[in-house]
């Protein structure tokens, strides 16, 4: 009694003791923002980072323009990227909306996870990298354009990756669909790559060491990927990071209902009807 009582002498005809008309999926909204404000403006001290991707993006960026301009990728690998982006927004807005919250890391990787991830960027894009720029001065037009489609697809995932990190509006689980599209999508790549090597090519004879290394070097890297990210996708992305994606979405989105339902009993117990009951 004194309680309630006590809100309404002293709100007694002002505005703010009316029940509030905001709807449910903005109170939502403007509830985790509150709670959230500190999370907007990253640190002074990850500056450093944050310029340091942006070097990495623009890289990226080139990277993708020189293998669009030159012919080497396909129109369906050219649009494939497009497609994902379209539809990263449309489950973004429809599907899984992230209801104002902050890109949330999905996974805590141990020494050894981090291991992994190290040995798949020198595998997936620093020695396919290699590949392309060693077919490039060898004047060998067949390894640039086995390896190119990878590199471009690889290119664009870490560059949405990067993007839709510092994005809001993308949710965890559409964060994890897209990488789980990039990676079937470059197995598939992946996978004409080893055609292209082990089946359409022949080792000439009296080649020269060096040619015959090269060879090789080209037919194990081919294969390398392909066993790699598929072993990451069943292994990995479909087992454990995707479920740990939904996870922590319908966790943290009970979360915010269960805020709003109790944010609207307490407004509802504020109402002046209410007060004028206890009255």
């Amino acid at each position: 009694m004194s309680g309630v009582s006590s809100l309404a002498v002293s709100g007694a005809g002002a505005e703010d003791t009316r029940v509030p008309t905001t709807p449910p999926r903005e109170r939502r909204r403007l509830l985790f923002q509150h709670e959230h404000d500190d999370v907007a403006s990253p640190p002074l001290g990850s500056m450093n980072l944050m310029g340091s991707l942006r070097v990495i993006e623009l890289q990226l960026v080139a990277f993708i323009l020189v293998f669009s301009a030159s012919g080497l990728v396909s129109l369906m690998d050219l649009a494939f990227p497009a497609f994902v982006t379209i539809y990263a927004f449309a489950l973004s807005r429809f599907s899984f909306p992230s209801y104002g919250s902050p890109p949330q890391q999905i996974f805590h990787a141990s020494r050894l996870f981090q291991a992994y991830v190290v040995v798949g960027t020198a595998v997936g894009m620093f020695l396919p990298l290699a590949y392309v720029l060693g077919g490039f001065g060898r004047g060998d037009q067949h390894a640039v354009r086995s390896a190119s489609p990878h590199l471009f697809l690889l290119s664009f995932q870490i560059l949405s990756e990067n993007i839709m990190s510092g994005l809001s509006i993308f949710s965890a689980p559409v964060r994890a669909l897209v990488l789980l599209m990039y990676t079937i999508r470059r197995i598939s790549v992946d996978i004409d790559w080893l055609k292209s090597e082990w089946l359409n090519t022949t080792l000439p004879p009296n080649l020269q060491f060096k040619d015959v290394a090269w060879f090789w070097f080209g037919r194990i890297l081919g294969l390398t990927n392909l066993v790699y990210y598929s072993l990451n996708l069943f292994g990995f992305l479909i087992p454990r990071f995707l479920p740990r994606a939904f996870e922590r979405y319908f966790q943290f989105r009970a979360e915010i209902h269960a805020k709003a339902d109790q944010d609207y009993v307490v407004d509802k117990s504020h109402s002046p009807e209410k007060q004028n009951k206890s009255q």
